[in-house]
């Protein structure tokens, strides 16, 4: 039974290349090239800094600035895991 199932799923679909099935467009490609430049630091530095900011804001008195600015943290975290994914995996890559 199990080989009857393999045989289906082998007739029913060709062997193709994922990577080439789902490639990223243009702009895509293009982000992530130059991504894939900066240092990872920068996203983590951008959100301690962000912190730091917010916090000197509060102690200033400037509420509404220090939240403002404190929101930055969060996304500059998450552009940092993008950037690594970026380097890491690649929407392209090919496998090894």
């Amino acid at each position: 039974m199990a080989t009857d199932t393999m045989e289906r799923m082998g007739r029913a679909k060709p062997h193709s290349n994922e990577a080439d099935q789902h490639s990223e467009g243009v702009l895509a490609r293009t982000i992530e090239e130059q991504t894939a430049k900066l240092p990872s630091d920068v996203f983590l530095w951008a959100a301690g800094a962000s912190i730091i900011g917010s916090l000197t804001l509060k102690v200033m008195g400037k509420d509404h600035d220090a939240l403002f600015v404190g929101q930055w943290a969060a996304p500059f975290l998450l552009l940092g895991v993008y950037n690594k994914i970026v380097k890491v995996a690649g929407s392209d890559r090919a496998p090894a």
